[in-house]
């Protein structure tokens, strides 16, 4: 009886650090997702010479890259436990759920942004310097 309640105590101790390792992972990779999807954008337009659309789907949960070219179709999903919660730059009178960036080749790379929350509260944000053309992620707190 002893053993069965120090292993449901220490059981009991390691739950909450766990839960809370497992969704900062779950962040970090989703993190590490939209860089991935950012970086991927923009090397497209430069190295293919044709305009990639970047499409933010925050109802959905994903980033979907789309261009010209035919077959070429990416889709990135957040994982369980984490959202989009903004996409920077903020549109003060838009209600849209979708947001649409278009990377063209020798252009000006957009000012994007995407705000990722867990269940925990933690906030990520990946954006893309536009003067280096360098995707970023920054740790932030409970918004």
């Amino acid at each position: 009886m002893i053993v069965v309640m120090l292993v449901s105590l220490m059981v009991g101790i390691t739950f909450p650090a766990v839960t809370s390792g497992l969704d900062s992972l779950r962040l970090n990779s989703a993190s590490d997702a939209v860089e991935g999807a950012f970086n991927m954008a923009l090397n497209r337009a430069d190295r293919r010479q044709t305009a990639v659309e970047l499409v933010i789907d925050s109802r959905r949960n994903r980033i979907l890259l789309a261009s010209a070219e035919p077959g070429f179709q990416r889709v990135v999903d957040l994982p369980d436990g984490v959202r989009i919660l903004n996409v920077l730059p903020e549109q003060p009178l838009s209600e849209n759920a979708i947001r649409q960036f278009l990377v063209f080749p020798g252009g000006t790379v957009p000012r994007i942004g995407v705000v990722l929350l867990n269940r925990r509260g933690a906030t990520r944000t990946v954006s893309v310097d536009p003067i280096t053309g360098a995707p970023r992620i920054e740790a932030g707190s409970a918004p």
